[in-house]
């Protein structure tokens, strides 16, 4: 979170698929509503008269985030649990939040709309009030905030892939400079490896696996269950892993001729399970690396409107 000259706050969102984060968490983006107050507790959400427990699960694909309600809710988690971070449960906000490459110009307006529509908005997370005036909102394209840090070392040709849970973004930077004709979207996010994992476990084994237990080896490589099970599960990953590569080739990657960044949470699958030459491909681990760019690139830009005359 960074806080501008006239009190305002900007909270950075990469509202993903799998998870939901800001500079400093991460929640996984399932969700359940009640009109009942849940007897356990956890991450609930009380909102409009509702409870929304959220963080068990993940959200499945949609085309478009506005159509459906969740990634409001979710937006307001992840302010509540950014604010939280600094004792904060009152606040002038502007969110800084971004979406895939190849949407930002259909989409950004829409969505920009769907984060604001509601200027004033109070609600209760884990049991405590919060406060919040929504001042503004900048969306930005995804995977390019994550390196902007880096961007003074991207000099010739840069590949970048964003390998979020629902869609793998790819684009590229040349000379320091983003080249928006040569900005793709492919729905081959890490939930595709999921499934393919599950099935596989599923078609040769004949048993139904906990999506946790894939979690755990495609962040590690390996798991406290049975050989035959992890050898099955690790043989579909590497499959997945390979067909990254495919696709990347399919945009004309080549790995002697430019310089491959992978962001994401599919950054553990390449370094776990792909081929690839240490040297030529960097992999950003930090899963809260795109939204620190969000806000970075909002902090520069409201900063620089602070001080026009």
């Amino acid at each position: 979170m960074k806080e501008l000259r006239n009190g305002i706050r900007i909270i950075g969102i990469d509202h993903g698929y799998g998870n939901i984060k800001t500079a400093n968490t991460v929640t996984p983006t399932g969700i359940t509503a009640s009109s009942t107050e849940p007897v356990f507790a956890g991450n609930i959400l009380h909102y409009d008269g509702m409870y929304y427990r959220m963080g068990e699960g993940h959200k499945e694909f949609i085309p478009d985030k506005v159509q459906d309600n969740d990634f409001y809710l979710f937006t307001l988690l992840a302010i509540a649990r950014e604010l939280s971070k600094f004792g904060i449960r009152k606040a002038d906000v502007h969110i800084a939040a971004g979406l895939p490459l190849t949407w930002v110009k259909t989409q950004r307006e829409s969505f920009r709309s769907y984060l604001t529509r509601n200027p004033k908005v109070r609600f209760i997370f884990r049991d405590k009030e919060y406060h919040i005036h929504i001042t503004g909102c900048s969306v930005f394209p995804q995977g390019y905030t994550a390196v902007v840090d880096r961007l003074s070392e991207m000099t010739g040709v840069n590949m970048i892939a964003d390998i979020g849970n629902g869609t793998m973004n790819i684009m590229y930077i040349n000379n320091k400079k983003p080249v928006e004709s040569k900005c793709y979207t492919e729905k081959l996010g890490v939930n595709q490896c999921m499934i393919a994992a599950k099935n596989a476990v599923l078609d040769r084994l004949g048993t139904k696996i906990d999506e946790v237990i894939i979690e755990q080896i495609i962040r590690t490589g390996k798991a406290d269950i049975g050989e035959q099970y992890l050898n099955c599960i690790k043989a579909a990953v590497r499959e997945y892993a390979e067909n990254i590569f495919v696709t990347l080739r399919k945009y004309e990657y080549s790995p002697e001729l430019m310089r491959l960044y992978v962001i994401g949470g599919g950054g553990c699958i390449v370094k776990n399970f792909a081929e690839y030459d240490t040297k030529r491909v960097e992999i950003i681990e930090d899963i809260c690396a795109t939204a620190k760019g969000y806000e970075q690139l909002a902090y520069t830009i409201l900063r620089k409107n602070e001080e026009r005359p």
